[in-house]
């Protein structure tokens, strides 16, 4: 039969409010129109510069690359301090998390060789002292002479 104590407690799932799925409808419905916006905006930008001069669109256009050669050095310097912090993290995996786990489990093989040897040398002989002293007492049961009352 399964030892049932170690099982997790079954969860009941909430379901969602009419409020809050209601909100997140509505946060939805705003994103997109927001969304819809500035796709306008950006094809209202292109149409003005198109119908503007040639001295007026690539002045623009200059401005329009460097913001973007600024972009680019600030994904590049994202990009390392994200490398910087793998390897800080993938440094703490193999150096201080692992002896842990190698530690927790050496304790653990320890602690399974301790209760098996605890089981052979203390339990099983307890469990059939009380195995022969429970037949003992129903054969001094059996032939104990019953009183009369």
């Amino acid at each position: 039969m399964e030892n049932r104590a170690n099982l997790p407690e079954p969860t009941i799932e909430e379901t969602p409010s009419p409020e809050a799925s209601r909100e997140e409808r509505l946060k939805m419905i705003g994103l997109i129109v927001g969304g819809v916006i500035l796709l306008a905006l950006i094809i209202a930008g292109v149409v003005f510069l198109l119908t503007r001069s040639a001295e007026t669109t690539g002045k623009i256009r200059d401005v329009f690359i460097i913001f973007m050669a600024l972009e680019s050095i600030l994904i590049g310097l994202a990009l390392i301090i994200l490398i910087v912090q793998i390897a800080q993290l993938i440094n703490l995996l193999q150096n201080e998390i692992k002896p842990i786990i190698d530690s927790t489990n050496e304790t653990v093989s320890t602690l399974r060789g301790t209760t098996q040897f605890l089981s052979d040398n203390l339990v099983k002989p307890v469990i059939k002292l009380n195995e022969y002293l429970a037949g003992m007492q129903q054969l001094f049961k059996f032939f104990k002479p019953k009183s009369k009352s």
